[in-house]
């Protein structure tokens, strides 16, 4: 066994981990701050490097990555079904850009230590590929960037009994045997099952030939509101209104769908899902072309000639492929304190935004001078997963954005964040002489809004 020093041991070299070693690296006044990236994958960008080859981010790429180097070039895209909005980077963009972050940025600051294929055993070890186990000696923190590890559909097989003769694929190998099939199975509803759909529809796959298992309906957020500046701005005025207007969960809802706020499939079904999954009007439209849609619960099993879901059979054909995209995406683990003696836990601090909140904890670790004001300013916000937390989230995050604003110099730094998706919201606190006003009169109306979303919680 080796043994070896450094400050900073990080424990995955996924989008969060990479965020935070990008702070830590280029922002803190110590220059001499050493890190440790370990990682069980062969380069950096976690499950990334497992997805499938059509997927996209659902995000602008103006506000993924890390804090230091743009993704894409802030275009607006002209053809496609994103057309008018910001772009969306590919999966290979993704991987590629975080090889340039490491080895063009990162690691010439020749402060960073970074060992892919390597288990992390915990207790400060790891194994290396060549079977070595290494002792680390971090001075300062662990810092755990695999809490929120994020689920692919190829990590692990289906999750429903296959029969003979059956074609299950995850969506990674679905170009390779599309081919010769008459009709397509997706089983899931998220996000992949969407990317699925849509992937199959853009290349001229009639409607008809599809099957959609959707064994939750959810509520979408809509592309035009997640744009940054102006499009989140209109978004949390349009939602705020909606919140004072309401009189219960369902009601509020309903006024976020009227809003365009908040978007569902089939306007005849209640959603009983939110995972922050963002879809444009003209995907929608898409996706409702698709008619053969089965609610029946979760797949149980697939046979030649039938399909048993939790509510009941239905027949199928043996010229069907399907589509396994039933992975959880997003985890969602307890919420734990983000700094905890040696310990840092990389988690959400803005609902859905992980790579923007593990910059800020990098900001906030190196800029505060102990673990009960950083974790004042660092509350966990745990993913979504039915419609409740979208009241939960939100609440969460007025109440972050109000302790935030009481720091002019996390205000500022959060203003010059590209990962900052709200970057350009409050443009009157880059004026001294009205910034205390300004925080003062967003303080009440937070405020405010916070009250009725309690109020509304209790409702439910």
């Amino acid at each position: 066994m080796t043994t070896f020093e450094t400050d900073y041991l990080v424990v995955g070299a996924g989008a969060m981990g990479m965020a935070f070693v990008d702070t830590l690296l280029t922002e803190t006044a110590d220059t001499d701050t050493t890190v440790t990236l370990i990682d069980d994958g062969h380069q950096p960008g976690g499950h990334w490097n497992r997805s499938y080859p059509f997927v996209r981010l659902h995000q602008p790429s103006a506000y993924y990555g890390v804090n230091s180097r743009p993704l894409g070039d802030d275009l607006v895209d002209t053809t496609g079904w994103n057309a008018g909005f910001l772009e969306l980077a590919t999966g290979n963009e993704v991987c590629s850009y975080y090889e340039q972050v490491l080895h063009h940025h990162l690691l010439p600051t020749d402060r960073l230590t970074y060992l892919p294929m390597a288990r992390y055993l915990g207790h400060n070890r790891f194994r290396t590929l060549d079977g070595t186990e290494h002792s680390v000696v971090a001075r300062r923190r662990v810092v755990d960037a695999t809490y929120l590890r994020t689920e692919v559909p190829a990590m692990r097989p289906p999750p429903f009994a296959v029969g003979s003769g059956v074609h299950v694929v995850a969506p990674n190998d679905l170009p390779r045997h599309a081919p010769g099939h008459e009709r397509f199975t997706i089983v899931g509803a998220g996000k992949t099952g969407i990317d699925v759909c849509l992937w199959l529809l853009r290349l001229g796959v009639a409607p008809e030939r599809l099957r959609w298992i959707v064994p939750r309906d959810a509520w979408l957020m809509n592309r035009a509101g997640v744009q940054p500046g102006p499009g989140f701005r209109t978004s949390l005025v349009t939602a705020t209104q909606a919140v004072f207007e309401a009189n219960s969960l369902d009601d509020l809802l309903l006024r976020l769908e009227a809003k365009d706020n908040l978007l569902r499939v089939d306007p005849s079904v209640v959603p009983t899902m939110y995972h922050c999954a963002i879809v444009s009007l003209r995907e929608l439209e898409h996706l409702r072309r698709i008619r053969d849609v089965v609610r029946m619960g979760r797949v149980l099993m697939v046979e030649a000639d039938r399909m048993t879901l939790q509510d009941g059979d239905i027949a199928t054909t043996a010229d069907t492929l399907y589509v396994d995209c039933t992975a959880a995406g997003l985890s969602r683990p307890p919420a734990v304190p983000v700094f905890d003696g040696e310990r840092i836990t990389l988690q959400s601090l803005r609902g859905c935004q992980q790579v923007f909140s593990s910059a800020l904890i990098a900001r906030v670790e190196t800029g505060y001078p102990d673990d009960d004001a950083r974790n004042a300013l660092c509350a966990p916000v745990p993913h979504p997963d039915v419609p409740l937390d979208w009241l939960r989230i939100t609440l969460s995050d007025n109440l972050a954005q109000a302790r935030w604003l009481q720091d002019p110099g996390l205000t500022a730094w959060l203003e010059s964040a590209r990962l900052n998706a709200v970057r350009g919201v409050f443009p009157e606190l880059a004026s001294e002489d009205t910034r205390e006003a300004t925080v003062t009169a967003l303080t009440a109306a937070m405020a405010a809004t916070n009250d009725r979303l309690s109020a509304l919680m209790s409702t439910d």
